[in-house]
């Protein structure tokens, strides 16, 4: 509808109702989770958890709302139609911007449950949006260099205790948790200087898949697997703001988890860790061929 503003005032405007409807639930969000952290107990989770994932659905809902409205983006989406909203899903998908996940909470609002990502420590401190995904019990996980690592081989286990934690939570209520295998967002630059077998992708990192599916792979009912395009440039926050990304391509698919892969020690079991890995370099040689299928795809509608 406001399509016809100028980028820079369409981004503003943007920029204004996200903060107003962030600030608005996010109070809400913050109140509940104040009865959660007073009253720890299973019985209390269990009538609240839903309650803090509705005010999210809403919110998500309304960041939808002033997306149509500021944007005319042309959404290219399959393979959501027939996702249960219901149980629970393992959720993976590649990473090039922030907009990655206003693209996913989009497209997968009120289709699954609501997406719960691991995110790094260091996004608590994030103004208001920190705090409210503490009360959503995001996985706040600390990253440590190889360095770090070889002196201090214990610090290996924090992650495995933080991701043990947040599951035992999710495991009470239908929950997607959402993970980025890459790691971190594709340049070229980290491309290159990773000597990436992948075209369009950086190598999977499979620590994080590995651990959520030794704390809760039973409940996983299958891995969906999203792959994002934007056909024409990937782009930054503020270009999603002023309504610059003029397409997105989305494909999702269940990817069955065999059931070897639900029940292994991934840090200790070598021959676990060598399944592992080739279960997701298959799920990540797909997925290239996918993006440049999409991406031969787009540039013939151009």
């Amino acid at each position: 509808m406001l399509g016809f503003l100028p980028p820079f005032v369409r981004g503003v405007i943007a920029g204004l109702l996200l903060v107003i409807n962030t600030l608005f639930w996010c109070a809400l969000l913050l109140l509940l989770s104040l009865v959660k952290l007073l009253l720890p107990f299973a019985a209390v989770r269990r009538g609240i958890d839903p309650l803090l994932n509705a005010i999210a659905t809403a919110w998500i809902a309304c960041n939808s709302g002033w997306m149509r409205l500021t944007q005319r983006t042309t959404w290219d989406v399959q393979g959501v139609e027939g996702l249960a909203y219901r149980g629970w899903y393992l959720v993976n998908a590649n990473h090039q911007s922030w907009v990655d996940i206003f693209v996913l909470q989009h497209t997968m609002n009120r289709r699954i449950p609501l997406l719960k990502f691991f995110l790094k420590q260091q996004l608590i401190y994030v103004p208001v949006i920190g705090l409210a995904w503490w009360a959503l019990d995001f996985p706040f996980m600390k990253r440590h260099s190889k360095a770090d690592l070889r002196k201090n081989p214990a610090l290996r286990g924090q992650d495995r205790e933080t991701t043990r934690r947040a599951c035992e939570k999710f495991a009470l209520v239908p929950t997607s948790v959402m993970n980025f295998a890459e790691g971190t967002r594709f340049t070229a630059a980290k491309h290159q200087g990773q000597s990436s077998p992948y075209r369009h992708l950086l190598k999977p990192k499979a620590g994080a898949l590995a651990l959520a599916l030794d704390a809760m792979g039973e409940k996983f009912q299958s891995l969906i697997d999203v792959t994002i395009v934007y056909p024409d440039r990937v782009p930054s926050f503020w270009d999603f703001l002023c309504g610059r990304t003029t397409r997105v391509m989305l494909r999702a698919r269940e990817v069955p988890i065999p059931a070897e892969l639900s029940r292994g020690d991934y840090e200790a079991d070598s021959t676990f860790r060598g399944s592992f890995h080739r279960w997701l370099a298959d799920i990540w040689a797909f997925k290239d061929a996918q993006i440049e299928t999409m991406l031969a795809s787009a540039k013939n509608k151009r």
